[in-house]
Formats: C-alpha cells, structure tokens, sequence
C-alpha cells in the first residue's frame, strides 16, 4: 500500500515525500478513504499510530477540492483538543502537509496573550485547531465564527473527558451547524465515550486498529525491583549508558517530577521538568529543549503521555508507576512511534505492585523481570497486598480493628462471647444521677450496663 493509492492529489504526496513518509500506516489506510468520502468516522487508535496524517491529509484535500472563498478566509475546519502541545503539534502537522497547498491554519490554547491569536482570526484560516477554554472565550467575544463549518474533528476524546473538558466540548458542539462531516478519535472507548460519539456522529463508519489498551509490538518493556530510596541511584545508573541519547521520564506527582529532574541537574546530566504546575512557556520551552536535544531527560507527569510527538525518542522510564494501568500504555507510547524500536523500563517499590499487577492483567503480559542490577530490592521488603477496588477504581481504606470491648444495653447479648465475662454496672455517680426507665410494673427503676470485658482484664 502506498499513499498514491489512496487517491492523495499531488500537491499532499509532494509534502509527505519531503517530510519522508513512505508507507502509510494502518489507520491511515483505513481512514483516509473514509473522510475522503465525506462520511462520519469513529476511530479507536492509540497516540503514535500516525492518527493526526489520517486526517489531516482528506481534510486538507476536500478543501482544496471545494475551492478557495474569495475575501476572507472563513474557518471550515475545527479540530478539538484537550491539551496545548497536542493542538500546537496538530497545527505544525497540517502546516507540513499544507505546505503546497494555500491553505492557512492557526492554533488557539489558553495561558497566554490572546492578541496573536485573534489577529491571525482577523486575517481569516482555513483549518482552526484549539483547545477548550481559550475556544469558547474567543466565541463568546466574537473572535470565531463557526456557521460556515464543514469538518468537526474531536481528538484524544477520552483525555477530554478525563480533565473535565466534557462540559466545554457539549457547549462548543451546541454552537456548532447541524450539517457537517465530524470525525471522533479515542485511544479508549469506555462506555461514556461511546455514548458521547453518539451525540456528535451520524452513521458514523468505525476504524480500531489495535485492541484497546495493549502495548505496541516494537516497544521492549522490562521491569525492575528496587526499594524507593535507591530509584535515584538506579536511574543515574542506567543514565550513564550512552546508548540512553534521549529518554523521558515519568513521575506521578508534580513535585516528584521536579526532585528528579534537580536530582539528575546536581550528577552533571542536563534534564527539565514538565507537569501542570509550569507556565505554558516554561512546558514549551522544556519540550523544545527535549526536541533539540539541548537537554538530555525530560521528567514529566502524565500531562505529557499523550499527544506530544517526540522524533526516534528511545527510551521512556517509569520512575514511579502510574495508579491508573491506562495511563502505563499511553506513557511508553511515545516510544517506539511510526514502526520505530523503543524501550520502556519500569522501576518498581513495594508499594507499588498492586500498581504492576493492574498494568500486566490490562496489557495481557507479564513484563520481564530485570534481576541484575547494583540495587536489588531488599529480599525481605514486605510487599503491599493487592488492594480490592471500591467505588471509582481507587482502593478501598482498610477496615479498622474491631472493638475489644462492648457495650451493651440491658436486655441485649444473651450469648457471651469467647474469652469474655460479663459484669454488670450502676451508672450513677455524684455528677451523673442514674438513669431510669418505667419497667412494666410502673415502677421506676435504674437502668444499668453490661460491659464485656476480656478474661483477667476486669
């Protein structure tokens, strides 16, 4: 399969011959023809399938095919994202494979002045990729008008719907017009997905080119046993292998992430962190730093396991595991891209194995065990057992001791339980009168306790 069968026009194959792509990839076999035809689509594919080429290249050739509109350009094509790098590597993308085309896009996201943006509206685009937020602000001051819209693209749908973005997306679909071609991508689809597509799609065609939450094949993954404290020296370790060029790592917290990115700075090896907590520009300017090789380990959370593309990166370590098994597949997924050989390696405590367990029993694997290495675990680490689930995937508490004392009413407990003997009690004293009650007689009479209490202890 080549993408001149797949009826690309030459201006599209003359980009993708620059940009040095070959052979398309599974879903871009599948999806191209799909949007070319101008029918809803549905597609369940992981990051670093070459999702963002599958539509990218039908939408920019059935704008060319309508034609350009004289005066300003109206904006026909809007795709939906939940993250700044991901809609600023969409934008780049259609950039690379509109290059001989005329077709302007432009990118709109959040944590930044918004007057470039608006003046690249004024000047009118062809393609809008945006994020939610900076979306609707710019609708509702009347910077973007939709009613000429042909192409609805949502992406990473079930990111979306993790960050709480759902809410924005409804909002932006209600404003959106009822004729329209839309395109719906999630790496998952859980049952709310699936009920949301349903509400944007019509009779939709459906494309899943891999089985949902499974490991790409060119991706070698291993594990290693290590007691917490020794994770820094095991990562500075495998660190001073050269054949380590470039590597992300991931944390679970914020905080985390900027220890080991300072931890790593202090041992002489060049490395930035990434998480929520940064400004747009200090994440950008980190990621660009990674991509140009100016530094050498990225630390990152799981803001970054999708949706950011990063050229022949070769290793991915799990510094600490994730406490979500998806979030695992997304994270080694930015290796091992385009057909391309990675490595994924795992460090884990012994607190983190039921976290191991729940990655190995989703991915249908028992990822290998790496046993020789300067750090072993303690042979006598005393491993957490596997927490049972309660409401919303997150353990249960563990349930609190049972009392060694009762106390009962009289009248209740005709049993005596093992190992206990029962005395019998007033309850007045001098600051606290008894307390009465009307026995059947009519007589007043003090009420009193029985307390079991432990054999020898009373």
């Amino acid at each position: 399969m080549t993408f001149e069968k797949l009826q690309l026009i030459a201006p599209l194959l003359q980009a993708l011959k620059q940009e040095g792509y070959t052979t398309p990839t599974p879903i871009q076999q599948q999806a191209i023809p799909i949007v070319l035809e101008q029918r809803d689509l549905l597609g369940c594919a992981q990051t670093g399938t070459g999702k963002t080429a599958a539509f990218a290249l039908p939408i920019l050739q059935l704008l060319l095919e309508e034609g350009t509109i004289a005066g300003r350009k109206p904006i026909r094509t809007l795709v939906l994202t939940p993250t700044r790098e991901l809609a600023i590597q969409i934008a780049e993308s259609f950039t690379a494979y509109g290059h001989h085309t005329g077709l302007r896009n432009t990118v709109v996201f959040g944590g930044v002045g918004q007057k470039p943006q608006t003046d690249a509206l004024r000047a009118g685009v062809d393609v809008l990729i945006a994020t939610p937020g900076r979306l609707l602000d710019l609708m509702d001051q009347g910077y973007v008008d939709l009613r000429q819209l042909k192409i609805f693209v949502l992406d990473e749908a079930d990111r979306m719907l993790d960050m709480g973005f759902v809410h924005d997306v409804k909002r932006i679909i209600a404003k959106l017009p009822q004729k329209r071609q839309s395109l719906f991508f999630s790496a998952t689809m859980p049952p709310e997905i699936v009920k949301l597509s349903a509400t944007i799609l019509t009779n939709p065609l459906r494309v899943e080119v891999t089985p949902e939450s499974t490991t790409a094949e060119t991706i070698q993954q291993c594990v290693y046993f290590v007691d917490k404290a020794n994770k820094k020296s095991l990562l500075i370790h495998l660190l001073r292998d050269s054949a380590i060029d470039n590597t992300l790592v991931f944390t679970r917290t914020k905080h985390g992430a900027d220890r080991v990115a300072r931890d790593l700075t202090k041992f002489g090896v060049k490395a930035e962190a990434i998480h929520g907590d940064k400004g747009q520009n200090a994440r950008q300017r980190a990621l660009s730093n990674f991509k140009e090789k100016k530094i050498r380990v990225l630390v990152a959370t799981d803001i970054a396991a999708r949706g950011i593309d990063i050229d022949k990166l070769s290793h991915v370590i799990n510094y600490e595991l994730p406490n979500v098994p998806e979030s695992y597949v997304h994270r080694i997924g930015r290796t091992g891209r385009a057909g391309a050989n990675g490595k994924a390696i795992s460090f884990c405590d012994a607190e983190e194995r039921a976290y191991l367990q729940d990655i190995q029993k989703l991915i249908g694997m028992r990822i290998p065990l790496i046993t020789e290495h300067p750090f072993p675990m303690d042979p006598d680490a005393d491993f957490a057992p596997v927490a049972k689930k309660g409401k919303g995937g997150s353990p249960r508490p563990p349930r609190k001791k049972a009392r060694t004392r009762y106390d009962k009413p009289a009248g209740f407990g005709k049993e005596k339980p093992s190992g206990f003997k029962k005395t019998s009690e007033s309850t007045a004293s001098t600051s606290n009168p008894p307390k009465t009650r009307i026995n059947s007689q009519g007589n007043k009479v003090e009420v009193k306790k029985k307390r079991w209490y432990r054999k020898g202890k009373a």
